[in-house]
């Protein structure tokens, strides 16, 4: 990995940079942040997070397309996350893409050490985009889900899920929370 620049950047040099280099992390006020190693369940719920929001949207039939992990999302000019899971709708974006303008949904798993980061400064700055309709935090050590949506009022909705389902609406899609956590289902 290479080591980040010593000096702020914005966020169309840190995408260039990072392109070039292909270093793994994002962009806080200007600043090039490392992403961590991340540890074996992170990886698995982020997979199981991906393949439900990739079988939902098949389900529904949506023009809508799941991105695990490999994309951006740029908040504003100091400011690139990048999140485990995301979902946009509307025409396939080109394979080169890097950044995603339009997410309408955001995912992360939480980790020991970016849960704070994740509830404080992304839960503000996600919904700062204008197609942000839905948040999902999800927190593997409590098989929880914490469900951040804008409402029609612009504001922001908060509901703690452990089982059920989980309806999306924007864009339509329904999730089966126990498939988000399915690695803790017995071998069949």
């Amino acid at each position: 990995m290479n080591a980040a620049p010593q000096r702020r950047m914005t966020a169309d040099e840190f995408i260039d940079w990072a392109d070039r280099t292909d270093f793994r992390g994002e962009l806080v006020a200007g600043e090039p942040v490392a992403m961590s190693p991340e540890r074996i369940e992170h990886g698995e719920v982020k997979g199981t997070a991906y393949a439900a929001l990739r079988d939902a949207i098949r389900r529904a039939r949506l023009p809508c397309q799941a991105i695990v992990d490999s994309v951006a999302v740029r908040v504003d000019d100091g400011t690139v996350y990048m999140p485990d899971v995301l979902v946009r709708c509307g025409s396939r974006l080109p394979r080169g893409t890097i950044i995603v303008p339009d997410p309408l949904i955001v995912v992360e798993v939480l980790s020991p050490s970016t849960a704070a980061t994740d509830a404080g400064a992304k839960l503000e700055d996600y919904f700062r985009i204008p197609s942000v309709m839905h948040y999902l935090m999800l927190r593997t050590d409590r098989r929880t889900i914490i469900h951040h949506a804008r409402d029609e009022a612009g504001g922001i909705t908060t509901r703690i899920l452990r089982s059920g389902a989980l309806v999306l609406d924007p864009p339509g899609l329904t999730l089966d929370l126990a498939a988000l956590f399915e690695d803790d289902l017995p071998p069949a």
